[in-house]
């Protein structure tokens, strides 16, 4: 499962709102957990907060956080699930100005990292720096700066592959030597 993750999704530019949400929610839950744990319950954890569309999450309210610490299907962990929730409603009110995507993507550095073997893989970076203190700022929480550059990875907004592998580049806004040649085109 977490290669399949790795080798299909991880790193694909994800420019929507929506995307941009779950692997924000998901961060969220794997805080204290293996990545591996989280992805094992990603698609109750979709079913369970609706695919993550953000507008249905930012409405819940207390029956909704109880419904889902009894759902043993998700990571039932109150603090987390009432982050999301917090998160969605951030996310939400982001919108007047410019949205989510523009905010993550506003991180995205003029050159990536270029390891060459996973010992060099950087866990932290000054864009997630960044991006973790715009959303705390944008009342985001149950995220940091090691999450969020953890997302940028994720999402492509920073190519955070080993040089050499099949799945370097594979959004194609970097040159060869790691400098930014574009950005992609945003979703509303």
């Amino acid at each position: 499962m977490g290669q399949a993750y790795y080798l299909d999704e991880y790193g694909t530019a994800v420019t929507d709102e929506r995307g941009l949400f779950e692997l924000i929610a998901l961060e969220v839950f794997v805080a204290g957990l293996s990545w591996l744990t989280v992805l094992r319950r990603r698609s109750a954890m979709r079913d369970a907060f609706e695919q993550f569309e953000v507008d249905v999450v930012a409405a819940y309210d207390d029956g909704d956080v109880a419904r889902l610490l009894a759902d043993d299907r998700v990571i039932r962990n109150e603090r987390k699930i009432r982050a999301v929730i917090a998160n969605a409603r951030a996310a939400v009110a982001l919108r007047a100005d410019g949205g989510l995507p523009s905010v993550v993507w506003a991180v995205q550095p003029e050159v990536t990292p270029r390891p060459v073997s996973l010992a060099e893989v950087p866990t932290t970076s000054e864009a997630g720096d960044r991006l973790s203190d715009v959303l705390h700022a944008r009342g985001f929480t149950g995220i940091g700066p090691t999450t969020m550059h953890a997302l940028l990875g994720a999402a492509g907004v920073l190519d955070l592959h080993v040089v050499g592998s099949p799945t370097r580049n594979r959004t194609g806004l970097w040159t060869r030597t790691g400098r930014r040649r574009s950005r992609p085109r945003l979703e509303g």
